[in-house]
């Protein structure tokens, strides 16, 4: 008579207990992952656990907007929505600076926003920049390569044109644009606002999140 394996070796697949196991790895993995985001836009909104009594500088986008609804591309053709789709592995902060006709408002933001992302130091690299204007002037745009190389030109892509959040009209007033790591446009900032008034936000929110 055949020797009868033990019923655990029987089994093709995982025991119960093994896919319960299993599970909680998965569930730990993604709240290492994304908990602290998912926290921090909490905090930020709420002022949940803020002990600082933090107010924000800029306005906030309530409820916040995809930035798949702005309809922007990349020079070469890539969505930018894209860059927030859901496994991408180093997330960040985007500060997009929207104008018509970029004059010395537009310039204005422009400078702050690479000041502000300068002024963050070894926290740099967890912001990135980009511009989508309808013209520049001859001067900027020989100036662009040396001044603001690491601002990346976006366009509408071909046949839309940008659906922006409420209130906000570029065309009439350049504005700067906060993307969260999420792709959400949270915040936005103008004229009237300085660079100072954009790192103190920046450097709060990521303060509060670790990841983007």
């Amino acid at each position: 008579m055949a020797k009868r394996l033990p019923e655990h070796e029987q089994a093709d697949g995982p025991t119960p207990e093994q896919a319960r196991r299993g599970r909680r790895m998965a569930f730990l993995l993604f709240a290492l992952g994304f908990g602290p985001m998912i926290l921090a836009t909490l905090m930020f909104y709420t002022g949940w656990l803020n002990p600082a009594g933090h107010t924000n500088q800029g306005q906030l986008i309530q409820p916040p907007v995809p930035v798949a609804s702005l309809n922007l591309e990349t020079l070469s053709g890539e969505p930018l929505a894209e860059r927030f789709a859901a496994g991408q592995a180093d997330p960040q902060w985007l500060m997009v600076v929207a104008a018509g006709e970029c004059g010395r408002s537009c310039e204005d933001l422009l400078y702050l926003a690479r000041q502000a992302n300068i002024a963050l130091g070894k926290n740099a690299n967890r912001v990135s920049r980009a511009a989508v204007v309808g013209s520049i002037t001859g001067d900027l745009a020989a100036r662009w390569p040396t001044e603001y190389r690491l601002m990346e030109r976006l366009r509408p892509i071909t046949g839309t044109t940008p659906d922006w959040p409420s209130g906000i009209s570029p065309e009439n007033e350049p504005r700067l644009l906060l993307v969260d790591p999420f792709g959400n446009v949270m915040m936005h900032y103008g004229p009237e606002n300085s660079g100072q008034d954009m790192l103190k936000d920046l450097k709060h929110l990521l303060k509060l999140s670790q990841v983007g």
